[in-house]
């Protein structure tokens, strides 16, 4: 059985895609949507967001109706998992078999096409999005502050696990993750991330918070000095990635 869902498809022909913003998501989400057409799972996870949301910088792509509908089944699923006392181990049996037809996951979300985030449900208990990087895209150590579940749908995500020392930062482990795989980080991880493919990664990233209102840090790829996550910094990452994938693109 398909994990995704129809339902609303047909609620109406024609409904604007929406552009989201960090701040206030949930709000900004259902734009153009009645409230009778949103889905369902849309209609609980409309919890208010502080505004003054922190900014990391990474790229929103906007997603359209089409998108949260044919995702529904699975984004209920995950929400009715993060009430386990277990939150996390639950949430990933749903992830896991989510991306375990990884070509369902693809067509349901869409190719990528550009490095950004589609984000599909951020409240205070839960964030669920796909990131896409570009090809040979890295982003440099960083970490969330609370609980991670990975799951890859198109391609290969390369994971440097660092630890905290008195001496500073140092790599400790090394988890390649493919298609169908699923990668666990706790509150206190730190990583950082490579798509090592000349073609596009896409995963699906469920964190046990409000992603975009956590106080976050990020390393100097060089000097691995530990800074306050700068969304500017972020911000040239994605859109460098872009602009290298668009100068291969012209070739």
């Amino acid at each position: 059985m398909s994990i995704f869902t129809n339902e609303f498809q047909n609620a109406h022909n024609k409904i604007p895609t929406v552009e989201l913003s960090r701040r206030g998501m949930v709000r900004t989400m259902a734009l153009g949507l009645s409230l009778s057409v949103l889905p369902s799972f849309m209609a609980s996870a409309k919890t208010e967001i502080d505004k003054e949301a922190l900014d990391h910088g990474e790229r929103i792509i906007p997603i359209g109706e089409r998108e949260l509908v044919d995702m529904q089944k699975f984004i209920e699923e995950c929400i009715e998992a993060n009430k386990e006392v277990d939150s996390q181990a639950a949430v990933k049996e749903v992830l896991k078999r989510g991306v375990s037809n990884a070509s369902d996951m693809l067509k349901a979300i869409g190719e990528p096409t550009e490095a950004g985030l589609k984000v599909f449900l951020r409240t205070k208990e839960l964030t669920i999005f796909a990131a896409s990087w570009t090809p040979q895209m890295n982003l440099m150590p960083h970490n969330h502050k609370m609980w991670a579940n990975i799951g890859i749908y198109t391609g290969r995500e390369d994971n440097i696990i660092w630890e905290n020392q008195k001496n500073g930062l140092e790599a400790k482990d090394v988890r390649c993750l493919f298609e169908g795989d699923v990668a666990t980080l706790n509150t206190s991880a730190i990583h950082s991330v490579t798509n090592p493919l000349k073609r596009f990664t896409g995963g699906l990233h469920i964190y046990g918070g409000d992603f975009f209102a956590t106080e976050r840090s990020q390393w100097n790829p060089e000097t691995l000095a530990e800074e306050p996550s700068n969304g500017d910094v972020i911000r040239g990452i994605f859109k460098e990635a872009n602009e290298q994938m668009q100068k291969m693109k012209n070739h």
